[in-house]
């Protein structure tokens, strides 16, 4: 007659056989569970999707290194607009990498300039700051003739990532010096270049810096230095050098801002260096740097907004600055979950 413990063993073998073959189908069948849908984007508010205007004219000013895109809002088309700067990473040079950013901020009523400041991948880094100026000042030029949305000088605030958020604080601290408009607000998104990036690269270190002095970003100046947990490329270097930079700007009208990544669902929010862009559907671009998603809409996009709104119109700012609730939440996963939350520093 059988052992009753021997025949329960057995049991218990086949049990827990049958449970490592169920786990390993799951993992071979790339099954992980159930698959949570990230938050999709604001039907209102910074970073939504209610804008005032229908249609986006672009065009093309200058050649080379001076080299401009300008876009303006229209249907219905405004008298005037205020201006933002958008200033791109080290080989975005064209718009399609952040086109859908640039359409939104123009929807949303702003004019958008786009320099390309460099002429090719091998410009050296010295020469970008003086093209870049000189294409902002070009674009001006052109959008004061008739025919275009009059820019309004008086709000005028400048972004950029990357190579191109070190350009953004640059032209914070000479715009008077060069005949620029002040900018009233500031977004710098990961910012670096190789002297100063988060991996040492030896035959780089010739290349000059263009870190520069901003202790000469006036007072009044809205600024936001955000990175991402996850960014490999720079890191966070240059973005910690520049927070220190401007310890004399009121810490109410500062925040370093870090997006944090997320995989509670499908597909995952990866704050890396690739965070900011927002290639346009169907293109190339989109297709080898993926697509848009609720790092932009609660992330780069509600904050560039908010920053704005509350530079130019005095609204919005608990969700630009502060370490408020606001400019923290991230959405919802479809779960209900919240988003990892937005990590604010401001002091």
């Amino acid at each position: 007659m059988p052992n009753p413990e021997w025949r329960m063993t057995k049991r218990r073998m086949a049990a827990a056989l049958g449970a490592w073959l169920v786990a390993g189908a799951l993992v071979l069948s790339g099954c992980r569970g159930p698959s949570w849908r990230p938050a999709g984007q604001p039907d209102s508010g910074p970073g939504g999707v209610e804008h005032r205007h229908a249609a986006v004219i672009e065009t093309v000013v200058g050649r080379g290194g001076g080299k401009a895109w300008v876009f303006e809002p229209d249907q219905p088309r405004p008298r005037t607009a205020p201006v933002v700067v958008l200033l791109h990473g080290w080989g975005a040079m064209r718009p399609a990498f952040y086109i859908g950013w640039i359409r939104h901020l123009v929807r949303r009523g702003n004019i958008v300039m786009h320099p390309k400041y460099r002429s090719s991948l091998v410009t050296w880094p010295t020469r970008m700051p003086g093209s870049a100026k000189l294409a902002i000042r070009d674009a001006l030029a052109e959008l004061r003739k008739p025919g275009h949305v009059r820019p309004d000088e008086t709000r005028f605030a400048v972004a950029g990532h990357s190579l191109g958020g070190i350009m953004a604080m640059n032209i914070a601290a000479s715009a008077k010096e060069d005949g620029l408009p002040q900018p009233r607000a500031v977004m710098c998104v990961e910012p670096g270049e190789p002297k100063h990036g988060r991996h040492s690269v030896k035959w780089l270190t010739p290349i000059p810096s263009i870190l520069g002095d901003y202790a000469d970003v006036p007072k009044g100046t809205l600024v936001l230095i955000v990175v991402g947990d996850d960014d490999i490329m720079v890191g966070d270097v240059a973005a910690k050098l520049i927070w220190k930079a401007i310890e004399h700007l009121p810490a109410k009208d500062r925040d370093y801002v870090t997006v944090v990544s997320d995989s509670h669902g499908s597909p995952t929010l990866d704050a890396s260096h690739l965070l900011p862009l927002a290639p346009a559907r169907g293109s190339v671009v989109r297709r080898v740097f993926g697509t848009t998603d609720t790092l932009d809409h609660y992330g780069t996009w509600k904050l560039l907004d908010a920053l704005t709104d509350a530079a130019f119109y005095g609204k919005n700012r608990k969700s630009a600055l502060g370490n408020t609730p606001e400019q923290r939440y991230m959405g919802k996963w479809s779960d209900g979950t919240p988003v990892k939350e937005l990590r604010v520093l401001n002091k």
